[in-house]
């Protein structure tokens, strides 16, 4: 069972998504918090993860990141990790509070951006007893670096200062698209094939909210994030990690890399595909079993 449900933040921003709850049994539940990654919305593959929980047992909320989709905040497009993490925890504390679920018993899933704000948030709020962190981003700096040529980072970091400038003057942010529209050497925030391929593609018929833009701030602090950095402290709440051993947008390599700086309990679970295939087909398949077993085993039902 599926309701549209609405939650006002610390600071005051209404958040808008989905409640999903099991279709036999009156709760209280657990309950597992999810949200998207780097300007992508709910309707992007998250209903099929919150269904298939839903159907072990679990209550499921899934909500917009704010200044995107359904959800309210502006500037609209603008992409703040840190808030996005508080956002996090505000929803925690407005699911928790519901009589049809169990406080107790909290799960936390992000993928991609939010599978790095997943291992933030797992890291600092110990009401969380499990995570789920899928084809996460490790380092916004080494990351970045992957993406972006050598020979443009100066001439990133010069529109990066130019638009403090413009914003210290009382001018809008600046804006740039998510992924490249006609020609690959269009300026964008994620410049690779498959994100292009995922945003543009048929997904677009169900994420009528996306926009193919956020602000260039959103991309410099993209660049400043560090999630992986808040590994070692998660434990002890129970982690899984979910890598696609092809991905070249948040680079598989170093997100192994960074497994191994995480403590016991945890679990590692590799996909041979690339970044937005881990969301369908046979990658999902193997995969959402796996999460769910992994929330089954530290939640219970």
């Amino acid at each position: 069972m599926r309701e549209d449900v609405e939650f006002a933040t610390e600071d005051g921003v209404t958040l808008r998504g989905w409640l999903y709850r099991p279709d036999e049994g009156g709760g209280p539940f657990p309950v597992i918090v999810m949200a998207h990654g780097f300007s992508a919305t709910k309707e992007m593959h998250l209903d099929d993860f919150a269904e298939y929980f839903a159907a072990g047992g679990f209550a499921v909320l899934v909500y917009d990141n704010r200044n995107l989709g359904a959800s309210d905040g502006e500037p609209r497009g603008e992409i703040d990790p840190w808030r996005q993490v508080r956002d996090y925890r505000d929803a925690i504390t407005w699911v928790s509070a519901r009589p049809d679920v169990d406080a107790a018993r909290v799960g936390i899933w992000g993928s991609s951006y939010s599978g790095g704000h997943v291992l933030v948030v797992a890291a600092q709020d110990r009401r969380v007893r499990c995570v789920v962190s899928q084809v996460p981003l490790i380092s916004g700096y080494d990351n970045a670096r992957r993406l972006v040529r050598a020979d443009h980072l100066a001439g990133l970091r010069e529109a990066f200062d130019a638009d403090r400038a413009a914003r210290y003057r009382g001018e809008a942010p600046g804006m740039i698209q998510v992924c490249w529209v006609d020609d690959p050497s269009e300026p964008c925030a994620l410049p690779t094939q498959d994100t292009r391929d995922f945003f543009l593609g048929p997904i677009q018929e169900k994420a009528t909210t996306w926009r193919n833009e956020v602000t260039l701030r959103s991309v410099e602090m993209f660049t400043e994030y560090e999630p992986g950095d808040y590994l070692p402290r998660i434990t002890p709440t129970p982690l899984m990690m979910v890598v696609a051993a092809q991905d070249h947008l948040t680079v598989s390599d170093l997100s192994l890399a960074a497994y191994g700086r995480a403590h016991e309990p945890k679990r590692l679970l590799v996909l041979p595909v690339g970044h937005f295939q881990a969301y369908v087909g046979e990658a999902f398949r193997v995969s959402a079993p796996a999460q769910r077993e992994w929330f089954l085993t530290h939640l219970g039902k």
